[in-house]
Parts: structure tokens; sequence; C-alpha cells
């Protein structure tokens, strides 16, 4: 396979130190099957053999071989493939990225053309849109929603008609639920957790060209974290010896996180642990949650593009989206397909019902480096001053922002 030279292009974005030209290749024979390779980031064992058996079903039809490769660290390796002269054919490319390789004219811009285009979630089409055109179809989904143990919740005397629905009820709960073993809720303390209390509270950090980190909203959904901190029902899991939430959750150390339906994953640690999800809980502006993705990238002047297209059609269908579904729990990125999966896990249709209203993090070329930064000033929000924080937010993300738009 033959691709664009990235190499300048590549510099100026920042996306690696140090590269060379990119012309990449992978292999096709004149008398043989087409070579693709894939580039994945797995969440384990059961991710890894579900693409591979998909993609394999895909090539036996299609006199191809498909080579999946499991990267240690995504983001680096797609960046030294494309550097390198090894980009792959198809790629797992992450919502946080995106603009970035899309901006730099990477990306072929192949989604639109699908037969099923318009059966994706509108909010992960506009995910995966860039400069009017939607580039790359989305593989899956997954929302946050707040995770309840539930034999934690039956010792506090707490029923269905107890579950929060809005901040006030959250802060209720949280307190009954806090003892001196247990806190009542625990999230990492992060944008892609914190954000959503922000949203909650009617914020946002990006309108059209103008930046708004340090509006009156965003500071407000804050205070509120630290109003529940300062109460001691609110701790991050590093506070309370957990690696992330889903362990304190699985190791009774916290009552409630915020996460996604990847929360499964902690049943190999703690198969005794029993837990319900639902819909976060609303804020002053009504509800809000996050919507998580990637997207099937294929690169810009491939020469096995349409190979690489018809395989991504065919791992996007409903049938094959839920195939992965029940293989490692990831949501299908179709309306049709994440409703066949609410009726077949409707432990996790909350997940599904938060996606009428999810909204992406952030996301435009160079971001990505801005928000990095805001998640380690995060660390002194606790006893902090909120909207210093934001300010210093509103600068970096403005700055970015101008930047990335030619200003």
């Amino acid at each position: 396979m033959k691709y664009r030279k990235w190499g300048a292009a590549l510099i100026a974005a920042g996306i690696v130190a140090s590269l060379g030209a990119c012309s990449s290749g992978g292999g096709d024979s004149a008398d043989g099957p087409q070579a693709l390779t894939m580039l994945i980031g797995s969440s384990g064992d059961a991710e890894t053999a579900a693409v591979e058996s998909a993609t394999q079903a895909w090539a036996a039809d299609n006199n191809a071989t498909v080579e999946v490769i499991v990267a240690s660290d995504l983001t680096q390796q797609l960046s030294q493939g494309f550097a390198g002269d090894d980009a792959p054919d198809v790629f797992y490319m992450g919502w946080d990225q995106f603009s970035t390789y899309a901006s730099n004219g990477y990306l072929d811009s192949y989604a639109a053309d699908l037969s099923n285009a318009g059966d994706f979630y509108p909010s992960l089409v506009d995910t995966f849109t860039y400069d009017d055109t939607f580039t790359c179809a989305p593989k899956d989904f997954s929302t946050l929603g707040l995770i309840i143990n539930t034999d934690l919740w039956a010792a506090a005397g707490l029923t269905d008609a107890d579950v929060p629905t809005d901040w006030d009820s959250l802060e209720a709960v949280a307190t009954k639920l806090t003892t001196p073993d247990t806190v009542g809720l625990s999230f990492g303390l992060e944008y892609a957790r914190a954000g959503v209390f922000m949203n909650q509270a009617g914020g946002q950090l990006v309108d059209g060209d103008t930046v708004t980190a340090d509006s009156d909203e965003n500071v407000a959904g804050l205070e509120y974290l630290q109003k529940l901190h300062d109460a001691g029902v609110l701790k991050w899991p590093s506070e309370i010896s957990a690696g992330w939430s889903g362990e304190a959750l699985g190791a009774g150390k916290a009552a409630m996180v915020i996460e996604g339906p990847w929360i499964k994953g902690i049943k190999g640690d703690f198969p005794d642990t029993n837990y319900a999800a639902f819909e976060l809980p609303a804020g002053p502006a009504g509800p809000s949650t996050f919507t998580f993705t990637n997207c099937w990238g294929i690169p810009a002047n491939s020469d096995s593009r349409d190979a690489s297209v018809s395989l991504v059609e065919f791992l996007t269908s409903d049938e094959q989206q839920l195939a992965a579904a029940d293989a490692f729990g990831v949501i299908p990125s179709t309306e049709s397909g994440a409703a066949e999966y609410a009726t077949k896990y409707p432990e996790n249709a909350s997940f599904v019902a938060g996606a009428d209203y999810a909204v992406s993090p952030v996301n435009f070329a160079g971001s990505a480096t801005v928000i990095s930064d805001f998640n380690a000033q995060l660390e002194s929000l606790i006893g902090g001053d909120a909207k210093q924080i934001l300010g210093s937010l509103q600068s970096n993300l403005q700055a970015a922002l101008d930047e990335a738009n030619g200003n």
C-alpha cells in the first residue's frame, strides 16, 4: 500500500517528536489474497479474540487476510506507523485524537458513503465529522452512569425509590451511604468525570469559536464537587487506596461510583460484588453524560481503500456489533443495534438511555494537551479556587482553539 508522505505535517502537528517520511504498506500480491493490517487498542483477551474472529470472517469471504495488531500504546504506535512507512490499513481512532488527524489530512473520509451511514447515533456522527464531512465510522460507544453497590445500598435501608435523580438526592444518598469504612461516592478527579457536573450545571467548554471554560455554570459544577468532598461523602479513588473507582466499588470502599459499561470488568477480581447501573442524576440545567467512542480509521490515499471500507462496513453491521457486545460489553454505535443491546442486556439499558442526551468531551486539534494540563490542575481543586483553575483552562483552551482555527 502507498500513502502520501506525512513527515512534515506530522511534525507540525506535534504528534511525535521526530519523524521520517511516510508511505506504508502491507502488501498486496497480484496472485494472492489482499493483506490488510489492523491496529487496535484492546481492553483484554475477549476484545482481541472478538476482533480477530470478525476480521477472519470477513477475510474468508473477500479473498483477503487481516493481521490484527494489539497496541501497547495505541496513540504512540499509530503516530509512529504514519511516520515510519508502516501505517495500518485500518485502526482504532480515538475521539480525542480524531480532530488532530483529520485536520492534517491523514484520514480517508469514507464514512458518509457507507450503506449504513444513516444508522449511527447523530452524536457519534458529530464526533467524527470534520469540516462538515462525516469522516470515519464509529465502532461502538460508552456513556457514563451511576453504579451502585446494591448490597451496601440495601444495608443502608435504601430502596429503588431512593435512586438519585438530581444533585440534592445524590448528596442525600451519598451521605447516608458514608460510613467509617465506606465513602458514599467516588470517581476519578479528571475532566472525563468532573466535566459532566459542569455540563449538568449548564456549562460547556466551547461555544462555537469561543471558549467558555470559566463560566459561572462550570464554576458551579466544580464547586458542587468541592461541597461533597468537604462533607466527606465524596472521595477520589487514590484517597481510599484504590487504583480506580471500579476497584473502590468492588472492594466495598465506595458505595457508588461514576463509570461506564466497562464496570463489568470488576467481576474478575470481585465476583461477589453486586451492583446496578443507573442514569446519572440531573443537574440544575438537566441531565448530561459523556459519550466515549472510537472510529474505524483508514489512511488517506491508501491503495487498499476499497477493501478497508468493505471491512469496516462489515464490522459496523448490527450483527457484528452485537457479537462484539456479547464478547466484551461495548454498545453498538447504530441506534437499532443499541436498542437490541438494551433489550438483551437490561442491566446496561441506562447506558443506552444516556445516549439520547450524551455529549462528547471537547475535541479539536490541540485540545488533548490542554485537557491533560487541566486534569493536573484539578488535583488542587480541594482547598483551591475553582474559578481560578477554570480561568487557566480558559486561556489555554482559547489559545489552542485560535491556533486550530488558524488565528
